[in-house]
């Protein structure tokens, strides 16, 4: 099994396969927008712009299962983004990344990198997680690794 193997749904209900950011590093990050993490967007989108044109892609997949901090749907959360943020990375159907109906590409996930202690299950929005240019699942970030602190573990990938 490969991050490449799984089928991702677009914030526009498309279904593309994750082989389509084959050669790429990937940031792909449970996002949500109002959580006290939400100004992350900006850092994020800031890495974006600053290394799309070297192979570099932010994923971000809204998650409404920590404290309903995610109760927009999917026109309103592209929205918000794109207005409140500039975001212009990927965004992908609202998943559950954790519990009984967990997308299979944030089981996947968990599993390559466990978070503190060994622990699975993702703790609150915006973890992070870099995949390299093969697949290969590479770190885990807490929510509160901020954006920008991320440059130089990207650089080594890049």
């Amino acid at each position: 099994m490969s991050i490449y193997d799984f089928e991702v749904k677009t914030i526009s209900g498309e279904t593309i396969s994750m082989s389509t950011f084959k050669n790429k590093v990937l940031l792909i990050v449970n996002v949500a927008s109002k959580c006290g993490f939400t100004s992350q967007y900006e850092g994020l989108e800031i890495l974006y712009e600053k290394y799309k044109d070297k192979g570099f892609v932010i994923l971000g997949f809204p998650c409404n299962q920590f404290m309903n901090q995610e109760p927009l749907n999917e026109d309103e959360i592209k929205s918000f983004c794109s207005l409140t943020y500039g975001v212009t990375f990927p965004l992908f159907a609202k998943i559950d990344v954790n519990g009984e109906h967990t997308h299979p590409l944030y089981a996947y996930l968990k599993e390559a990198q466990k978070g503190l202690l060994g622990i699975e299950a993702i703790k609150w929005n915006f973890t992070k997680f870099l995949v390299d240019k093969s697949g290969i699942v590479v770190n885990r970030f807490a929510p509160a690794t901020k954006p920008e602190s991320l440059e130089l573990d990207i650089l080594l990938y890049l």
